[in-house]
C-alpha cells in the first residue's frame, strides 16, 4: 500500500514544519501551503488524502478554501483555528469539514485525529477500490451500496463526505429506528458523546441539504423531537 499524503496548510511556518516533522514519524507524505489558494493549486496538481487547514490564512481563509474543496472532492478535512468557541466550530463543520481542533494543540492528539479521519476514508473505499457486489438497501429511492460505499437517490450519486456517509449509513442500515445524538456522534466518531448536540445537528442539516427536495420539510430523515434521528422507512 502506498503511503498517504496529508496537505498541511497554515500561514504560520513553524506549525506547518512541526506538524509535518510528526506526520513523516508516522510514515505519511507530506504537503504544505501557506493559504488556501495555495492549497487548492496543490491540490489539482497531487494526490491527498487528507487535508489540514487553518482558519484564519490571508489571500484565502479556510472556510473559503473548504467551501471550494467541497465542490469537488469529499477527502477528510480537519480545521485549526485559535478560537474555541462554539461558532466557529460550527461554523468550519457547517461548510464540510469532519473534525475541528483548537490551538494550541499536542501534537499526539491531532494525530489521533488524522489517523481516524483516514481510517474511516480508506475504509469507505473512496481511495482504494472496493469489488461491487450490489449489496444494497434501498428506502423509497433513497439507496445506498455498501461495496461501493455510494448514497443515491433516485439513480443519481450523492456527493457525502465521510462522516456524511457514515451517519446515513447507520440510518439506512437500521430504517426506523430512532438514534439518539449521543448513540450516533459515539457510533460514527467513535469517541465518547460530550456536548455534540451541535456537531451532530450540522452534519444533518447537511445530509438533508443534499437528499432532500425540501430540507425543511423533510421526506427521509426525520427529526424525532426529545429523542433523536431516524431515516422514515
Amino acid at each position: 500500500m502506498e503511503k498517504l499524503t496529508v496537505l498541511v496548510t497554515d500561514d504560520d511556518k513553524d506549525i506547518r514544519d512541526g506538524i509535518e516533522i510528526y506526520l513523516k514519524n508516522e510514515g505519511y507524505n507530506v504537503l504544505k501551503a501557506a493559504d488556501g489558494s495555495e492549497a487548492l493549486k496543490l491540490l489539482e496538481e497531487n494526490e491527498v488524502h487528507l487535508i489540514i487547514l487553518d482558519i484564519m490564512m490571508p489571500t484565502m481563509d479556510g472556510i473559503t478554501a473548504t467551501f471550494k474543496i467541497r465542490t469537488e472532492r469529499n477527502i477528510p478535512i480537519i480545521m485549526l483555528s485559535a478560537k474555541a468557541e462554539e461558532t466557529d466550530k460550527i461554523h468550519g463543520l457547517s461548510v464540510g469539514a469532519d473534525d475541528y481542533i483548537t490551538k494550541p494543540f499536542h501534537p499526539m492528539e491531532l494525530l489521533a485525529r488524522v489517523k481516524s479521519q483516514l481510517r474511516r476514508y480508506v475504509q469507505l473505499g473512496t481511495y482504494y477500490g472496493n469489488a461491487q457486489q450490489n449489496s444494497k438497501i434501498e428506502v423509497n429511492g433513497l439507496s445506498i451500496d455498501f461495496d461501493a460505499k455510494e448514497v443515491r437517490l433516485d439513480g443519481e450519486l450523492v456527493k457525502l463526505t465521510p462522516i456524511e456517509y457514515k451517519i446515513t449509513e447507520l440510518l439506512l442500515k437500521n430504517a426506523g429506528r430512532v438514534f439518539s445524538i449521543n448513540e450516533i456522534y459515539e457510533l460514527v466518531w467513535k469517541e465518547e458523546a460530550y456536548n455534540a448536540e451541535n456537531v451532530v445537528a450540522v452534519h444533518i442539516r447537511k445530509i438533508r441539504e443534499k437528499i432532500e427536495a425540501d430540507p425543511k420539510n423533510p421526506r427521509y430523515l426525520k427529526v424525532v423531537w426529545g429523542i433523536g434521528y431516524k431515516i422514515e422507512k
